[in-house]
């Protein structure tokens, strides 16, 4: 079975390949016209090359060993393989929308033959091809930066046919749109990086993860015997392959420590197995013989939820005889004033529950 790290280098060489040869092309065909639309499509194209070459050496840095300096790996290099790629799209659309801008200035008709147009034509349809496969591979593979370059590839067949419709204007009513034209393409490809750029450093800073990926590890931890719940599922992405989190699980107080053992180990490997996440498993222990205990933690939760902003209320620990009660509330990002929250929950709580200590402590959230 073909590894994710020669899966996205081979596309990548094929994507390197289509490119130059494409730019070869465009750039003799464009020279020869005089089109500056065309010739900055061939250096669109070459951009294109040099973005798959370093999607390559993002991908040969991802996959370095973890070392003492960084105990996580280096998965996160793919992400600045995209920052680099969206940087280099920026400067190629500024530079573009310079010399079309003095083409608009200065114009000159240029004079396409019907090899040119034939060139143009094949550029179309070998861009749309491209630019499906590297992006297909991209979301079979995971890989952002492929995901980036099958993208701008589907755009460069607009850009392309762009410049088409520019050679159709000089040949049947003998006006030059070039410099106009090269506009539309500079824009395009600004555009292009800018929405790449976004992305990537939004992988940087830390996404919210994926409610699928969430909703399946929740699900796969439930199905592990004496689970009755899970909350506070946070996960850290390294790479788009690396992962590590947390989760607190509730479970019957009733069972034994060697048991809890047990779970806590079962969870860590189906996960593991499963979604290549490493979790470390918090315990809340839940009274489920005491019925008055049963009564209590569902008036806790109900009230909580009254509150706007309030998700669940869970890991709820109640001592009687102490009159002590703990337990956690998730609150959702809309609650702009969580002190405030706190305190109308606690006073309600008190109302329902005179003479007890309430402890409640705030959970983000973090994961659907």
């Amino acid at each position: 079975m073909i590894t994710r790290e020669k899966a996205i280098t081979r596309t990548s060489i094929i994507g390197i390949i289509a490119n130059v040869f494409l730019a070869a092309f465009k750039a003799f065909a464009g020279i020869a016209a005089g089109s500056v639309a065309i010739v900055l499509d061939a250096v669109n194209n070459l951009s294109d090359a040099f973005s798959s070459v370093v999607t390559i050496v993002g991908i040969k840095l991802a996959k370095k060993r973890p070392d003492r300096k960084h105990p996580y790996g280096y998965g996160r290099m793919e992400y600045f393989s995209t920052v680099i790629i969206a940087l280099l799209i920026l400067w190629a659309g500024s530079t573009s929308i310079i010399e079309s801008v003095k083409k608009i200035i200065e114009p000159t008709v240029p004079a396409y033959s019907k090899i040119t147009i034939v060139i143009i034509l094949v550029s179309v349809v070998t861009k749309l091809v491209l630019g499906r496969y590297v992006k297909a591979k991209g979301e079979q593979y995971n890989s952002d930066a492929l995901v980036a370059s099958g993208a701008d590839a589907s755009f460069d067949a607009i850009i392309s046919a762009s410049t088409l419709l520019g050679a159709i204007a000089v040949a049947f009513f003998h006006i030059s749109i070039d410099g106009f034209i090269g506009v539309m393409i500079s824009v395009f490809i600004i555009k292009a990086g800018l929405e790449m750029l976004l992305e990537a450093l939004s992988d940087v800073m830390g996404n919210r993860p994926d409610s699928e990926i969430t909703g399946a590890i929740k699900q796969c931890v439930r199905e592990v015997p004496e689970v009755m719940d899970t909350f506070d599922l946070v996960l850290h992405n390294y790479g788009p392959d690396m992962a590590i989190g947390s989760i607190h699980v509730e479970i019957p107080a009733e069972i034994t420590a060697l048991r809890v053992h047990q779970i806590t180990k079962e969870i860590q490997n189906r996960v593991l197995d499963k979604f290549h996440v490493f979790l470390t498993v918090g315990i809340y222990a839940i009274d489920t013989e005491d019925q008055a205990k049963i009564e209590m933690r569902k008036v806790v939760g109900e009230n909580c939820c009254s509150f706007d902003g309030v998700l669940n209320a869970h890991g709820i620990y109640i001592d009687t005889e102490r009159k002590y009660m703990s337990f956690d509330v998730t609150v959702d990002f809309t609650v702009k004033d969580r002190t405030k929250l706190h305190s109308l929950i606690l006073a309600k709580l008190k109302t329902l529950f005179p003479g007890y200590e309430l402890v409640i402590s705030f959970d983000t959230n973090f994961s659907d």
